[in-house]
């Protein structure tokens, strides 16, 4: 539990403190909120329960196991944080809001081992974080899935925080290298045009 602790704080780590642009002068200054920490953040209308209940219908073969609370009590944030270990170096994690549960954010985080196994625990990171993006995106085939999750970290590569906005969904891509790579889904907030 120790090791899935340490991988949830850098998960959420790799997201909110990405925030910022990675200049040298940005690294002193203060860096700004991740969207999902700030008050009034949007929520995907489901709980974790209910997620992991369709996600593991939808994709038997990349179960998420429960998502067991994290313990924040010197955290100031209002946010529940919950994780679900999939492997030694893969976990999923999330933050929701206090009283409803509903999700802010699920991410898949990749912590990059190197050794023999290396290469079999990227794939299946690549899997997950595919399987992840065609549950928000369900009319990509698997194919598709993995060239859009491809273009995304594409783009994400060697930047400490990279996003992509389509419709009501935004893609977030966190890369600290041997570090740690994080891939996010969260939803925004739409605004009508005033008449």
């Amino acid at each position: 539990m120790k090791n899935l602790t340490g991988a949830l704080l850098l998960s959420f780590a790799l997201i909110s403190s990405a925030w910022a642009e990675d200049t040298p002068s940005s690294r002193s200054a203060h860096l700004p909120v991740a969207p999902y920490l700030l008050a009034g953040a949007p929520t995907f209308d489901m709980t974790i329960a209910q997620f992991r209940e369709k996600y593991n219908a939808a994709n038997p073969d990349l179960p998420l196991l429960e998502y067991r609370a994290i313990d924040n009590r010197d955290e100031k944030s209002h946010l529940t944080r919950a994780a679900s270990k999939i492997s030694e170096t893969l976990y999923s994690s999330s933050a929701l809001e206090q009283g409803t549960g509903k999700i802010k954010t699920l991410q898949i985080t990749w912590l990059p081992v190197p050794g023999p196994e290396m290469k079999a625990a990227q794939q299946q990171a690549m899997d997950y974080m595919t399987a992840l993006l065609r549950y928000f995106v369900p009319g990509l085939s698997a194919a598709e899935g993995r060239q859009k999750l491809d273009t995304l970290l594409s783009a994400g590569k060697g930047v400490r925080y990279s996003a992509h906005t389509e419709g009501a969904l935004r893609f977030v891509v966190a890369d600290n290298g041997d570090k740690g790579l994080t891939f996010a889904v969260e939803p925004i907030k739409l605004t009508l045009p005033a008449p």
